[in-house]
């Protein structure tokens, strides 16, 4: 029997995910602000619902019962996210989902001085990008509790992919930070967060909490040394930390301030899951391949 599945910000991972929900028959709903955005989903088998999640009524969202994925980011200003806010007033209005995946961000665990972090970390948001997301959750945890529909949260790393690489940064010559005073980052491939979505919505236990990574941190400037050697482009060049401000942009510095290594065991365990990626190592030879 096919389910009602409403993505709520249906961008890049919401795309991918989609059109594999809606090639397995499933209805699926893909909410995005721009017109542009909205015509991008026909071809993949996903009705498009054009809509100010801030602004525009909502009557039209039907969510009860439905298999709920919550990618919107939160607005790019202030601690809060309303937007998370007006969605549970909506699912009061308009039917509580079946269950809802929230893809949110591991930023929400600050700045871990490089420490290995599992889910049982308490999280410390520092900067307001990861204020926002620590907020949607608390509403999300707070809805749930009150008899909301299921509830898994995805605590997501840096994503990466095939065509979604800083070459163009890379190629650009903007430096990065000395190797030995670079923090520690994580990523996943986009091609295995979309499987991990699926599988947190079919079978996560309600409630379930899971830092979503490859396992294999490296350092922020390994990374970038990493692409530039798979593609056969000059490495940028390394400065120290100190110099950092003012050389880079306040978004990337806001992530050189954060440092952590995370562990991915209990999504594995719990989700079965066996990533296609399971390395950065791996993710850049699908994009690369020798010869």
């Amino acid at each position: 029997m096919s389910k009602i599945v409403i993505i709520i910000g249906c961008g890049y991972i919401g795309r991918a995910l989609g059109a594999r929900l809606a090639g397995g028959g499933n209805p699926v709903t893909g909410v995005v602000r721009s017109a542009e955005s909205a015509a991008r989903l026909p071809a993949l088998g996903i009705h498009p619902l054009q809509r100010d999640l801030l602004e525009d009524p909502l009557e039209c969202l039907d969510t009860a019962g439905a298999d709920v994925f919550h990618l919107a980011p939160p607005p790019g200003a202030g601690r809060e996210d309303p937007l998370t806010a007006r969605l549970i007033e909506t699912f009061a209005e308009r039917g509580q989902p079946r269950r809802l995946v929230y893809v949110g961000t591991t930023g929400v665990y600050g700045d871990c001085g490089g420490d290995w972090v599992d889910e049982t970390r308490p999280p410390q948001p520092a900067a307001d990008r990861a204020l926002r997301r620590w907020d949607a959750e608390e509403r999300l945890r707070a809805w749930h509790a009150a008899g909301g529909g299921e509830l898994v949260i995805l605590r997501v790393a840096g994503i990466y992919a095939c065509d979604r690489l800083p070459l163009a940064r890379i190629e650009s010559g903007q430096p990065v930070v000395a190797a030995d005073e670079a923090p520690w980052s994580n990523r996943i491939h986009a091609e295995d967060l979309v499987r991990i979505c699926l599988a947190a919505m079919e079978r996560a236990p309600d409630g379930g909490l899971y830092n979503v990574c490859d396992g294999h941190p490296s350092t922020m400037t390994d990374y970038f040394l990493s692409v530039a050697a798979a593609a056969g482009v000059e490495a940028p060049p390394q400065i120290p930390l100190a110099q950092a401000p003012g050389r880079v942009s306040a978004g990337m510095l806001s992530y050189l301030r954060e440092s952590r290594r995370l562990r991915n065991h209990k999504l594995l365990d719990e989700l079965s899951i066996e990533l296609r990626y399971p390395t950065l190592e791996a993710g850049l030879a699908a994009c690369f391949p020798a010869g």
